[in-house]
């Protein structure tokens, strides 16, 4: 069966906050040294799936770096191998992608061109290790039209997904995209296996058909015959800011569900050369992942510290994550942040601050209340600086834009001060 992957990485996520003011979704780090996207791309080459597309729309720029040529992930193919697909203009069908179907719609020439059997649609904003040759298997030998990869999720969350009922042979009697209340708690994984030319002769019939989830599954389900693949293992969509950083935290136990370390299923990525983590003869570090490059003469617990960190004589940090080249220096207290990168943190500058966890942020996307703090790309924080907890500071922030040496808990840090740009010299 010859398939290709599309991947899903255009998307917005307004949830995810700042961590997406400067980046997509599926470029952000994870685990320290590894990107969102990095999952799906490795899941495919592990399963043998060597026809993949990358579709990209949204602040695309930092992706396309990432992924380039495909090389770490054997994907740099004469034949097959990974395509970055944007939006473009033209005749036809082309110009801003309005929904995940949309996309797949506006590069359809690509997809004719591959002549494939399958086409697997592809998430590129979730966290796990899958081998997709079963769940290939099955959509061949059941004849199916679509194939819905699902697994249980919390009853609690069924409004972030789309959920999926099935009979006791795995046919899928309805899908709902992200319902308010659902009596199942069993999700799509944003996992779907087309036939290819139905898939193909779908979305040129159904033009106003946007969206898989919300469009394309409900009309497969009462139309075609579609059929449910169950997934047992780790799976995590890190679409929010607080799911982020526990699937993070959750990398720090002693048997993490996502093994990292496993041999046989390798997550490749791009690396950039550092060198050897350094750990200072006062430093204190338990219970982290650390990334190459980085610079421990602090204290560092239970937290995720990203290459090229440094963290200063007399600094803590704790239950964090650190991403790259961000600098923390001395007396600084880090709690429960995530700090985006190169962010230069003063001297004597306190993060979560105070025990008044629930204080809420308002401006906050998904409503941060558990004590959460947030700080954007490229912020310098000044010295002596007390920040409290569920704060969320804009990427790009300076000294000049924080009044006063307190910010409290729940309140949204943005630019006050113009930047001024530099007037090219006039030539005479």
């Amino acid at each position: 069966m010859k398939t290709l992957a599309p991947i899903m990485a255009g998307g917005n996520s307004p949830n995810l906050s700042v961590l997406t003011a400067m980046r997509a979704e599926s470029a952000i780090p994870f685990g320290g040294k590894f990107r969102i996207i990095d999952f799906a791309l490795s899941n495919c080459t592990n399963s043998h799936i060597y026809g993949v597309s990358v579709l990209t729309q949204y602040m695309p720029r930092s992706l396309n770096d990432h992924i380039g040529a495909g090389k770490p992930w054997e994907l740099d193919r004469t034949r097959g191998g990974v395509r970055l697909l944007q939006p473009y203009l033209g005749p036809g069908i082309s110009g801003w992608q309005k929904g995940t179907a949309d996309a797949v719609r506006q590069n359809i020439d690509y997809v004719e061109e591959q002549r494939v059997d399958t086409v697997l649609v592809l998430g590129g904003n979730h966290v796990y290790k899958m081998d997709y040759r079963p769940l290939l298997r099955l959509h061949q030998e059941s004849n199916a039209d679509v194939t819905i990869g699902i697994r249980s999720v919390n009853p609690f969350e069924t409004h972030r997904f789309g959920i999926v009922t099935t009979d006791a042979n795995q046919r899928v009697l309805a899908f709902q995209e992200k319902p308010k209340r659902a009596r199942e708690n069993v999700a799509s994984m944003g996992i779907y296996a087309f036939k290819a030319d139905l898939l193909i002769d779908h979305l040129l019939a159904h033009p106003a058909h946007l969206d898989f989830g919300r469009d394309v599954l409900p009309y497969m389900v009462k139309n075609r015959r579609v059929v449910a693949y169950k997934y047992e293992g780790y799976w995590a969509n890190v679409g929010t800011l607080q799911s982020y950083w526990e699937a993070n935290m959750a990398l720090l136990s002693e048997t993490p569900a996502l093994d990292l370390y496993d041999p046989d299923w390798v997550i490749h990525t791009r690396s950039e050369e550092q060198p050897p983590v350094k750990i200072g003869l006062h430093a204190q570090a338990g219970g982290n992942l650390l990334s190459n490059g980085a610079i421990i003469d602090g204290a560092a617990h239970h937290s995720v510290i990203s290459p090229g960190v440094y963290i200063a004589e007399g600094a803590t940090v704790i239950d964090s994550i650190i991403m790259n080249d961000t600098r923390i220096e001395a007396g600084a207290v880090v709690k429960q942040a995530i700090i985006d990168k190169n962010v230069v943190i003063g001297q004597n500058v306190h993060i979560g601050v105070g025990d008044d966890l629930h204080t809420p942020n308002a401006d906050a996307p998904d409503k941060l209340n558990t004590g959460l703090t947030v700080v954007g790309k490229r912020v310098r924080l000044p010295n002596d600086i007390h920040i409290g907890n569920n704060v969320v500071i804009e990427p790009r922030l300076g000294p000049a834009d924080f009044n006063g040496a307190e910010i409290k808990s729940g309140e949204t840090i943005k630019q006050t001060t113009p930047r001024r740009r530099k007037k090219a010299k006039s030539r005479r």
